[in-house]
């Protein structure tokens, strides 16, 4: 490219703005800023032959007064070539935002899936889920209306087991068998934060009757508290045969935890005797007063179940009775009038939301990206989930 510096001269004959930025001249070329000096220009050559042919373009007058060599010359801004626009970011799918819990909760069939749990026991799901029979030799299902029956079959197998043993090696009546996981798992729309992956059970103290429960009894039995006070027992009702009991439950090598209320873990930690290698599954944990819950081990071969960790001790001593104590504080005076106030609203707000606790919105982005597909994936072939055995 020829380079041709201008004089105040050649400015003169001609020199114009053209464009934003661009200055053209008679002969049909065009200038640039100089890089190397602030106040020259250069001027290329390119086309200029072409232009010559073509009519002379139509400019402003020149202004009678010129800068001087040395003035600076106002040129506008050159115009921004526009670079490649930053790509928006995707919108997240619909999916990815949408509450799990009542995805989860309208599904009334298991995915036709192979058996998996997936996930974390509080952020999972479950794919092939089986049913446990709400009646058995040794057990009988609670609230039946919630359809949460549902688990892993190493799941269905424990709690069978786990009856039967009870009730002939321990002479327990037989298991109410409380919640286990719905039919595909995931976040429940009331009451648990865990049973997702299919790995939860709850199992109450109260035994079976001799007798079989209609199912409306089976939604209007009470679970009873067996507590006498936040840091005890109540002696009325819990027995030394409730020590056998969550002994047996944890003797199976699939169970990772049992969960029970700090004053029933106060309990067993004073008058557990012999072998008390058991307190090392029990963990104490708030609620749990009326039932235990337990925790199995992710199932051998099944990738993608993650278990939880926990610590390897027995759980008694300092820390416990610290707790204990806390829980035994006072609670702070409240007003007569407005603590009937306040016990009138929860009332209230209890009996409007039929006794369940409702949780807040759990998008399905934050489960694993499989969920999506146990949630999509057709229903296995009937399967009769309050079938008799």
């Amino acid at each position: 490219m020829r380079v041709i510096r201008l004089t105040n001269a050649a400015r003169a004959a001609g020199l114009m703005f053209a464009g934003a930025g661009i200055l053209a001249m008679p002969g049909g070329g065009y200038l640039q800023p100089a890089r190397a000096e602030s106040q020259s220009w250069a001027v290329t050559m390119q086309g200029m032959q072409a232009a010559q042919a073509a009519p002379a373009p139509q400019h402003q007058a020149v202004p009678a007064s010129l800068p001087s060599k040395d003035a600076a010359v106002p040129v506008p801004a050159s115009p921004q070539t526009p670079g490649p626009a930053a790509a928006a970011k995707p919108a997240a799918p619909a999916i990815k935002k949408a509450n799990a819990r009542e995805l989860f909760g309208a599904a009334k069939e298991p995915a036709n899936l192979a058996a998996r749990s997936i996930g974390f026991y509080a952020k999972g799901c479950l794919a092939g889920g089986k049913p446990l029979p709400v009646n058995g030799p040794a057990w009988q299902v609670m609230r039946l209306s919630r359809n949460r029956n549902w688990g892993h079959p190493s799941l269905i197998r424990y709690i069978e087991r786990f009856a039967q043993d009870a009730k002939e090696k321990d002479g327990w009546p037989g298991l109410l068998v409380g919640d286990l996981s719905m039919p595909r798992g995931g976040p429940m729309p009331t009451d648990h934060a865990s049973h997702q992956v299919g790995l939860d059970v709850d199992i109450w103290y109260k035994p079976t009757p001799d007798r079989e429960l209609s199912a409306a009894e089976r939604e209007s039995t009470k679970m009873e508290s067996f507590l006498r006070d936040p840091g005890h027992v109540n002696p009325e009702v819990w027995k030394p045969e409730y020590e056998t009991l969550l002994r047996r439950a944890v003797s199976y090598p699939e169970v990772a935890r049992v969960f029970v209320n700090p004053a029933i873990k106060k309990w067993l930690c004073d008058n557990s005797k012999g072998d008390r290698s058991y307190l090392g599954k029990v963990t104490a944990i708030m609620g749990h007063d009326a039932h235990f819950h337990v925790r199995l081990s992710c199932p051998a071969g099944n990738p993608g179940c993650e278990n939880q960790v926990f610590k390897a001790d027995e759980g008694c001593g300092k820390g416990l009775d610290q707790w204990i104590a806390a829980l035994m504080k006072p609670a702070p005076a409240v007003p007569a009038t407005k603590l009937g106030a306040i016990r009138a609203k929860i009332a209230a707000w209890k009996g409007s939301l039929g006794g369940h606790r409702p949780k807040p919105p759990f998008p399905m982005g934050q489960l694993p990206a499989e969920c999506e597909t146990v949630l999509k994936a057709q229903p296995s072939p009937s399967t009769d989930a309050t079938a008799a055995r």
